[in-house]
C-alpha cells in the first residue's frame, strides 16, 4: 500500500491492484475502511484496475495540521486528484459509497474529463445530516463534535470496546442498522479497524461532510450513471436515491430489497453483477 504527500503535509494511503484492466476507482464510506470492498474487489479485480485511497485522518493516511484543518469534501477531492496524478490514471469510472457519492460527485463538477462512468451507491447529493431519516442528526453532530474533543481518550476507548463486543453485530441486526444477510466476520473485521479511528476526527469530517451539498451537479451529469440503493436505508433513504436518478440524464437505478445502508455487504452477488451489467452495456 503505496504512500503520496499532498501539498499540504498529509501522508495519503493508496489502494492499487494493479493489472491491465480499465481503471475503476473506489471511494469509501466515512469510516469505511477498503476491507470494506472486498466483495467487490474478488468479483471485479479480474477485470478492472480497483484503486481507492484512505480519506486524511483516517486509517492509513495521516491527518492534517493546521487550525481548522482541512477535512471538508473539497480536500479529500484535492486528495482524489493526487492519488489519480501519481497512478497515471487520466480517466476512469468511479464508484462511491456514502460519503464517497459526494466526493465523486464533486470531482465530476470539477474535473468532468476524469470520469468515464459514474456509480452512486447508497448516497446522497444534499447536505446529508438533513436529508437522512435519522432523527436530529444536523443538530446532534456538532454537539458531538465538542463533547468528544473534551472526553477524547474516554470516548475513543469506548468505540474500540464496543467494536470488540461479539454482540454487536447482533444488536444491530436487532436495531435494523444492518439486514440479516450482513457477512458478519468481514463487518467485524472492518468494525475492529474502525475501532482503531481517531473519533473526534471521524465526527469533523461528518460535520464537514454534513453541510456539503452537491444538489446542482446532478443536472449536468452527462456520463452513464448507475445509482443502486437499499429500500432500508435509513441513512441516505430511498427517496434520495430515486431523485438522484431522475435528475441525472439516462440515469438508471437499482433498489435492493431488504438492504440497509450496507447494500453491497448485504447482497453482494446482485450488486457486483449489476455493476458489471452497467459498466459492460456502456462500452467500459
Amino acid at each position: 500500500m503505496p504512500n503520496i504527500t499532498v501539498s499540504d503535509g498529509v501522508s495519503i494511503a493508496i489502494h492499487d491492484t494493479g493489472g491491465s484492466g480499465r481503471p475503476l476507482v473506489l471511494a469509501n464510506g466515512l469510516g469505511g475502511s477498503f476491507a470494506s470492498w472486498r466483495h467487490q474487489v474478488d468479483y471485479l479485480s479480474d477485470r478492472y484496475r480497483i484503486i481507492s485511497w484512505d480519506y486524511r485522518g483516517l486509517y492509513g493516511s495521516t491527518p492534517p495540521t493546521g487550525d481548522p484543518a482541512r477535512l471538508g469534501v473539497a480536500a479529500h477531492v484535492d486528495d482524489l486528484e493526487r492519488v489519480l496524478e501519481s497512478l497515471g490514471v487520466t480517466r476512469a469510472a468511479f464508484l462511491g459509497w456514502s460519503m464517497g457519492v459526494q466526493v465523486i460527485l464533486e470531482l465530476y463538477e470539477r474535473r468532468p474529463e476524469l470520469v468515464s462512468h459514474l456509480v452512486l451507491l447508497n448516497g446522497t447529493f444534499g447536505r446529508p445530516l438533513h436529508s437522512t431519516s435519522v432523527p436530529m442528526s444536523s443538530r446532534i453532530v456538532p454537539g458531538l463534535v465538542d463533547q468528544t474533543r473534551r472526553v477524547h481518550e474516554i470516548a475513543s476507548s469506548v468505540l474500540r470496546r464496543a467494536t470488540q463486543w461479539p454482540e454487536t453485530v447482533m444488536w444491530l441486526k436487532r436495531l435494523g442498522v444492518v439486514g440479516n444477510t450482513m457477512d458478519e466476520d468481514l463487518f467485524r473485521e472492518i468494525a475492529a479497524e474502525f475501532g482503531g479511528v481517531n473519533l473526534e476526527l471521524y465526527l469533523t469530517i461528518l460535520r464537514e461532510l454534513g453541510e456539503h451539498d452537491a444538489a446542482h451537479v446532478l443536472d449536468n451529469v452527462a456520463v452513464p450513471t448507475l445509482v443502486i440503493t437499499g429500500d432500508r436505508d435509513a441513512f441516505t433513504p430511498r427517496q434520495l436515491a430515486q431523485q438522484m436518478a431522475r435528475r441525472i440524464r439516462g440515469g438508471e437505478i437499482l433498489v435492493v430489497r431488504g438492504a440497509t445502508h450496507y447494500a453491497a455487504l448485504e447482497y453482494p452477488e446482485l450488486v457486483n453483477l449489476r455493476i458489471e451489467k452497467f459498466l459492460r452495456e456502456h462500452g467500459y
